[in-house]
């Protein structure tokens, strides 16, 4: 077998690098050994292709859309950023449109631009629906998922759902048998309810703190019923590590609590690698300024609207405050994969060939997704 690409870098290991060669031939890791004198210099730091299961978009499109070409812009805006794998996220709609919309996507799915559908509502707790819209909330509601699970053609990977709503049990029934992970989030469950909803492993937390009601010692609620259940291996916890969304201590908090159950997500909008200006997230106005998005409320106050960041930003601003940078790429790869059923975000003969190639502060260089070197 020719190899097509041949490279060497320094791979992050708990505590620090290893000086590795990667070998890649038909789109596939071949081998992954020790470096020597004889091979060419380093390219830099290597790392896998990092996984965003939470992403509405970016590069001044959105993945709420029945445009192809709009879908593929905002995918791409994510490739060349080094997230090769992402799931593309809806917001809550009224139905007819979230069935095109999944259709849509479903397409790109098929086509490998994406790994797959998750569903951001519409059967979310009022009270914490932050950046949706209210008017288009709905309870839980088992007939129209199992359109929605029919228009996503087997690409529906997960849906946040607020498990204390009647009627949520049924469609998470529904969600599971069409073999999609089912997120609790937009929720004001007890910590009861968080846990007994979190029961199994594989189940996952969409953004934990964001849109629920901040624990407190006597009503801990579902911030600490979710990590009660991370702590013991039956969840995953989402975090938008962005500086915006979660103040870094309550990362590093988080990380050091439950280090094997933490997913970073971007909770990226159509402004993710984009300036500040005024954009949408599905039928609602948002204005980003400063590199916050907010609902365009008209008071410069409105709820934070998604984000702007892209992961490996993330990764960058938590490795300069010191977190082992092997733990952050773990929670930024493999572990957000595995937990939506994906084969990816692995460095290791076999998978397929995602690399990303950075500089010493961990900036993009060099992308490879399926094999093929990224436009520059």
């Amino acid at each position: 077998m020719d190899l097509e690409h041949v490279v060497r870098g320094r791979v992050p290991r708990p505590g620090g690098f290893d000086d590795l060669v990667v070998s890649v031939a038909d789109g596939v890791i071949q081998e992954l050994r020790p470096a020597t004198d004889a091979d060419a210099e380093s390219a830099g730091i290597l790392l896998p292709g990092l996984v965003d299961i939470h992403n509405h978009g970016g590069g001044g499109a959105s993945f709420h859309s029945t445009s192809s070409e709009e879908i593929a812009v905002a995918a791409g805006v994510h490739h060349a950023a080094g997230t090769t794998t992402l799931l593309a996220s809806t917001v809550t709609d009224a139905p007819s449109r979230l069935l095109s919309v999944v259709s849509a996507l479903a397409t790109a799915a098929e086509e490998g631009l994406i790994a797959g559908i998750h569903m951001e509502g519409p059967f979310l707790e009022h009270s914490c629906r932050g950046a949706h819209d209210p008017e288009l909330l709905l309870a839980p509601d088992a007939g129209l998922t199992r359109e929605l699970v029919a228009a996503a053609r087997g690409q529906l990977r997960v849906m946040t759902l607020a498990a204390e709503l009647p009627g949520a049990d049924e469609v998470a029934s529904v969600l599971t048998s069409a073999g999609a992970v089912v997120a609790l989030g937009h929720t004001a469950a007890s910590a009861s309810q968080a846990r007994a909803f979190l029961s199994g492993p594989g189940s996952l937390v969409t953004h934990l703190f964001n849109g629920m009601p901040p624990a407190h010692h006597r009503s801990p609620g579902p911030v600490l019923g979710s990590l009660g259940a991370a702590g013991v291996g039956d969840a995953c916890v989402e975090l938008i590590a962005d500086g915006v969304h979660l103040d870094d201590e309550t990362v590093r908090a988080v990380m050091s609590m439950v280090p094997g159950s933490v997913v970073l997500v971007t909770d990226a909008m159509a402004a993710a690698g984009m300036a500040d200006g005024d954009y949408q997230l599905g039928p609602l106005a948002v204005e980003v300024r400063n590199g916050v998005a907010r609902i365009a409320d008209g008071t410069g106050n409105g709820s934070i609207a998604g984000g702007t960041s892209r992961l490996l930003d993330q990764v960058r601003r938590h490795a300069a405050a010191g977190i082992d940078l092997a733990m952050l790429m773990r929670s930024a790869s493999l572990r957000p994969a595995s937990v939506v059923g994906l084969d990816a975000g692995r460095l290791e003969p076999g998978a397929r060939a995602d690399l990303v190639i950075t500089d010493e502060s961990l900036r993009p260089t060099r992308v490879m997704r399926g094999g093929a070197w990224l436009p520059a």
